[in-house]
């Protein structure tokens, strides 16, 4: 793999317009080498090879190698397509095109990528670094695909409670399924900026539930959506739709997506491991809020 060149793949506007040092939150400029961004005060961070930037002076934690692995192979088959265009149309609908947009809790960059295709300027932070590096090298591969010659993302190594932006920057960041810190989101965020939220429904995933569980429950919604204090509800979307996983490693990549795979018994993780298909339901809450 080629060197991480700055100068190169990263567009000028999330780093002139966007980040800010997590240290001192001055400005970033691009190492000559182009290989690091630099700020103002001398602090310096590397690019890592996939190309991804780590802001963060303290690394680790998230999601393990392993986990992000299965994450990509699973959403890489298309099985959550739908929800990824019913984000995509959300964001097209509301936010200005060639809009700044943060993807706070990025993963494996599968949504971050989608709405950077919809040309739009993405910045994606995920505290695990294995998870930025997958999600930069998809943008990458992104690219090539679509014979682009220009990068409209940068994932970084980064804390959703502490984003390395600055304020009032982006006009709107997405969350999906990863912890909502309201304040610091509406911190980024223009003023009348678009902050829209995943939940899971409540039937989501509700036959894989009925598998594992002896008494399969439905969804409440999220505790962590934002109050009223930054935010003003707009609306709630729901995308459902069915899949079928086929084969034993799409199911267990897609149970290891869920919070159930912490909780679930060994006898509920032996039947599930005893399923050559899985056919269930899918079901995103899109909560759409505006920036007060």
């Amino acid at each position: 793999m080629a060197a991480l060149d700055l100068r190169n793949e990263l567009s000028r506007d999330i780093i002139e317009k966007m980040l800010v040092c997590p240290v001192c939150k001055e400005g970033f400029g691009v190492s000559d080498d182009g290989r690091s961004l630099v700020c103002t005060s001398g602090h310096c961070f590397d690019g890592g090879a996939g190309g991804y930037v780590s802001l963060v002076r303290n690394g680790g934690g998230g999601d393990s190698k392993e986990a992000v692995r299965a994450r990509k192979s699973f959403l890489g088959k298309g099985y959550y397509a739908p929800a990824a265009d019913a984000l995509c149309k959300i964001a097209e609908e509301l936010v200005p095109s060639g809009g700044l947009l943060v993807d706070a809790g990025c993963g494996e960059g599968y949504y971050s990528n989608k709405l950077a295709e919809q040309g739009f300027l993405v910045f994606g932070a995920d505290i695990s670094k294995f998870a930025a590096d997958s999600a930069a090298k998809g943008a990458r591969q992104s690219r090539v695909a679509r014979n682009a010659t220009e990068s409209s993302t940068l994932f970084s190594v980064a804390s959703v409670f502490d984003l390395p932006l600055r304020d009032g920057c982006a006009d709107c960041v997405v969350n999906i399924f990863a912890p909502c810190c309201a304040e610091e989101y509406a911190r980024v965020l223009k003023r009348d900026g678009v902050l829209i939220v995943a939940a899971a429904g409540k039937d989501h995933l509700l036959e894989m539930k009925q598998v594992i569980y002896d008494d399969a429950y439905l969804n409440d919604t999220r505790k962590d959506l934002p109050t009223e204090e930054y935010f003003e509800l707009c609306e709630c979307r729901n995308s459902s739709f069915e899949i079928t996983a086929t084969g034993k490693e799409d199911i267990e990549s897609l149970f290891s997506m869920t919070p159930y795979y912490w909780r679930t018994s060994t006898d509920g993780k032996a039947r599930l491991s005893a399923c050559d298909t899985l056919r269930t339901r899918v079901s995103f809450d899109f909560f759409i809020y505006k920036r007060k």
